[in-house]
């Protein structure tokens, strides 16, 4: 039997497919995407099997692209490759609040619930939660868990969720939340493995398009860097990070409403606002204009200066873990700011480090240093995939 875990964005459906065996979830055997599933947009299929990669072209005729997305994938889970079947599907889902901090089989009822917290996450919980009734449509016998990616900051102490606003806001729910929390719970599980430091003082850093730093002790979330919603904190791709709350009151005064607001602050600023060339820190790392440089410069400081506060908070650093898209394969950017916490005793080996691509996870630290430092491959669906089969007592 096999638990299937999907992460549906605004044009985007990932899925990986996660054998269960004695009630063990395994690695993916199959994971995959499927792209273009904007209106009107070109669905196309990609997925790899048994170390082999195919891709197709689906048909964009249907006024509904996630429809025929999942026609496809149904098809491809229960005809083809001789797969296990399945047993469950396992849904990332970005923002649970204050009510869902573990994982649950999903109803109507907490779906209308959480579609509440849409616009607090619009890049990604309206998409999340729409994925899901598309699944509970096209397998309507099967399980749909949901997971949350705020559920691993549960553990969070009050002086670090509370925000300095009246009660009865905080009782409404305001407060700081965080996420990336699949991403940590493997890499933690991971650090397990591998470190007898992992239930110290950690810092990982998740660093991609959405970007943010989890401070843990005793393998539990004490800090991290987003908030209420999953603008604050570091910057990332195209989403400012932490901004003085001034700012907006005077874009209100400048005539900019909610929806204008949203877009800059979510899809306008981040790398790409900062650069005026692309969210691709590739892309940037190729440029040679001033711009792409303050880009990478900013986003660079900004890192250093939350680990320094986080540091503060955990009274000391044991380990720090790179992951995420950048973390995993920018050999400079780990390089600069591994430098730039040298004070706390972080030496890195430049050929270890050189080395780390983000295919397995790696200690790249020398041997004199004070602190470990890691690069480990996070997988948001194995973690999904083992809550489902906890859930369903597979």
């Amino acid at each position: 039997m096999a638990i299937l875990a999907v992460n549906a964005g605004s044009s985007t459906l990932k899925f990986s497919l996660h054998p269960v065996n004695d009630g063990q979830v395994e690695a993916c055997i199959l994971t995959g995407s499927i792209q273009g599933l904007e209106p009107k947009g070109q669905p196309e299929l990609s997925y790899s099997y048994l170390a082999q990669t195919t891709r197709e072209i689906l048909p964009s005729n249907s006024a509904d692209p996630f429809e025929t997305a999942l026609e496809r994938l149904s098809a491809l889970l229960r005809a083809e490759h001789d797969l296990p079947p399945l047993k469950a599907i396992a849904h990332r889902i970005v923002h649970g609040g204050k009510n869902y901090r573990e994982s649950l089989v999903l109803t109507d009822t907490i779906l209308a619930d959480l579609e509440t917290l849409n616009s607090l996450a619009p890049l990604h919980q309206p998409h999340n939660i729409a994925g899901v009734r598309a699944f509970m449509d096209a397998f309507p016998m099967l399980p749909q868990i949901g997971c949350f990616d705020t559920a691993f900051h549960a553990t969070l102490p009050e002086e670090e969720y509370s925000f300095a606003l009246p009660a009865h806001l905080r009782q409404d729910g305001i407060r700081r939340y965080g996420f990336h929390g699949l991403s940590y719970q493997y890499l933690m599980g991971q650090l397990k493995t591998l470190s007898r430091k992992a239930g110290e003082r950690v810092i990982m850093a998740h660093l991609g398009n959405g970007a943010s730093l989890c401070a843990t002790l005793k393998s539990l979330s004490l800090s991290t860097t987003m908030g209420f919603s999953a603008l604050d904190g570091l910057i990332m791709g195209t989403r400012s990070g932490a901004l003085d709350a001034g700012v907006l009151l005077y874009l209100l005064e400048q005539g900019y409403d909610h929806a204008k607001i949203q877009t800059l602050l979510y899809k306008q600023s981040g790398l790409l606002g900062l650069s005026g060339l692309s969210a691709d820190m590739r892309t940037l790392r190729a440029s040679d204009s001033e711009e792409a440089r303050l880009a990478i410069r900013l986003f660079t400081h900004r890192i250093i200066r939350e680990s320094g506060a986080m540091t503060a908070c955990l009274q000391g650093l044991d380990a720090y873990v790179f992951s995420g898209g950048i973390g995993e394969h920018d050999v400079l950017l780990r390089a600069e700011i591994c430098a730039a916490l040298e004070w706390l005793g972080v030496k890195i080996n430049p050929s270890a480090n050189q080395q780390a691509r983000g295919d397995q996870a790696m200690a790249i630290h020398s041997e004199d240093s004070a602190v470990e430092v890691w690069v480990i491959p996070t997988d948001e669906g194995r973690v999904a995939a083992r809550d489902a089969a906890q859930l369903i007592k597979v």
